[in-house]
């Protein structure tokens, strides 16, 4: 069996929040957050009441903190769907490819409840157990029960979650909360019919095929109407929306009004991924996917309204390990029937009780940093991309990095806003064939990126881009690291060594993904 990873060997998973419960706790409502984002994904065990902290502080994906720590995994046991969307093409398959929908093996509930005991034997950091495909996990029932059924009895420990569509979310919302499903995520588009038909072309409901207005008229008001039966049960929600600038774009925040005030967690607004070669009807059709500004500057305004989550990976439906990377290749069904799979719960633990540990010094090193800030006034905010391998640590080299972690930082403190993805520059020693245009591309809005460590070569076109290339950091905690230089870059603006300049906007990264 393979060996137990420590906690240096895993990355994080940024959280988003959730919640403020029904439960009329002062500080966070029962609504969505009531607009606080100290009760967002970022948020802390002083912030939430304790029953909410339990079920979230170790999820990566309702907890900004957690996702540099936990790991996921997402069986794919749901192979049909009752609607199609125009950005989803689930007969598209590519190993390489990180996208929803796109999964390498479909398996059986018996198959996915022995990869999850495997995967969870030899990752101490998965803690969550997904359902969200390749189809729908309540268009295929039988199928999505079963696995939480028999992975309850092998793994007691692990988070169980489901992704819908919301179609027939309230036939099963009992059945939901009878298997102590503590978390679903709906996706939720729009609430208005007729910008639902530009997405939606047909749904299928009550025995037949629905088009246009009708379908998303029925659509919009069963996902309403799960939102609000699983809240009322206490069942965490999060709301994932695709942002299709021209057509929902605008409408999001109408959308987020809705859902906040039906009591959901989170709201995740995600961008369309929409490259021709995925063959979607957007993706043929010319739609464009938005820019990273454009997405930061409505997630911006939807904020104020109720807690968003800014660190999705939009992952593909048979993922394992941590946001951002992918490891579903070491649990191929052959792998997993020829593993001798030995269910580790003390050593479970004993990871977790370390994260824990990790998490408080964490918490004290941006403290104690943020407080050298107290005396600035300065009114600048500048982005700072980071080189992770997870852990909340700088501690990945420029040339392999396959993302970058994005944080927004100003007197205020620092703020995780999103992630870029980028095909590696380095690969076997050698820089990549696309070179680094597509890396200046994606951080084109940030005033510096912090390394582990990076050439000269690199470091120059970063230069030239405007961008600073720091090293300073290297294997230091992230947050304290970005405050410790954004105060540096105060007082060297403040001494005239350097000017502040705003950036410009920057390129989400679509088409097929390459993985380390």
């Amino acid at each position: 069996m393979s060996k137990l990873l420590q906690l240096h060997d895993f990355g994080a998973l940024n959280a988003a929040s959730f919640d403020e419960l029904r439960s009329g706790v002062s500080g966070c409502s029962s609504k969505g957050g009531a607009g606080k984002t100290s009760c967002g994904s970022a948020a802390g065990p002083s912030d939430l009441p304790p029953d909410v902290w339990e079920k979230v502080k170790n999820h990566p994906c309702y907890s900004e903190q957690a996702h540099h720590h936990f790991a996921r995994m997402h069986v794919a046991v749901a192979p049909a769907c009752n609607i199609q969307c125009n950005y989803c093409n689930r007969k598209y398959d590519c190993a390489n490819e990180s996208r929803p929908g796109v999964v390498s093996e479909k398996l059986t509930p018996e198959q996915a409840a022995r990869k999850v005991v495997a995967v969870a034997s030899t990752i101490p950091q998965m803690t969550v157990l997904g359902i969200a495909g390749p189809g729908d996990a309540l268009a295929n029932p039988a199928k999505t029960f079963k696995t939480f059924e028999l992975v309850t009895e092998t793994a007691p420990d692990i988070k169980l979650c489901l992704s819908t569509n919301g179609l027939m979310l309230p036939d099963y919302v009992e059945q939901i909360a009878a298997m102590n499903v503590d978390h679903v995520t709906i996706t939720i588009n729009m609430i208005d019919p007729e910008i639902g038909a530009q997405i939606y072309p047909w749904i299928f409901y009550d025995h037949r095929r629905i088009t246009g207005v009708e379908a998303s008229k029925i659509l919009s008001e069963r996902q309403l109407l799960g939102l609000e039966m699983l809240t009322a049960r206490g069942i965490l929600v999060k709301v994932n929306s695709v942002m299709i600038p021209g057509i929902n774009d605008k409408h999001l925040i109408e959308v987020n009004k809705a859902v906040k005030s039906r009591g959901a967690f989170l709201h995740n607004i995600m961008p369309l991924i929409s490259e021709a070669e995925h063959g979607t009807a957007f993706g043929l059709s010319g739609q464009r996917g938005p820019t990273a500004q454009e997405l930061k500057a409505l997630q911006d305004d939807c904020e104020g309204e109720m807690n968003m989550m800014r660190h999705c990976r939009q992952c593909r439906a048979d993922a394992v390990g941590l946001l951002g990377e992918d490891r579903s290749a070491e649990f191929t069904t052959e792998k997993v029937m020829a593993m001798d799979v030995e269910y580790d719960l003390a050593g479970r633990q004993a990871y977790q009780a370390k994260v824990e540990a990790e998490r408080d010094a964490i918490a004290v090193a941006k403290q104690r940093e943020l407080a050298k800030l107290a005396d600035k006034t300065a009114t600048i905010k500048i982005q700072v991309a980071i080189a992770t391998k997870g852990g909340g640590v700088i501690n990945e080299h420029f040339g392999h990095a396959h993302e970058f972690q994005i944080y927004e930082v100003s007197t205020a403190g620092a703020k995780f806003v999103g992630h870029r993805r980028v095909d590696l520059y380095c690969e076997g020693g050698y820089a990549s064939d696309t070179g680094i245009e597509p890396i200046l591309k994606a951080l084109n809005d940030c005033t510096a990126v912090l390394v582990a460590k990076i050439g000269l070569c690199p470091k120059d076109s970063l230069a030239g881009a405007g961008i600073e290339a720091v090293e300073t950091y290297a294997f230091e905690y992230i947050e304290q690291s970005v405050i410790a230089y954004f105060k540096d870059y105060l007082e060297r603006v403040d001494n005239s060594e350097i000017r502040h300049i705003a950036r410009g906007d920057a390129a989400i990264r679509q088409g097929a993904f390459t993985e380390a």
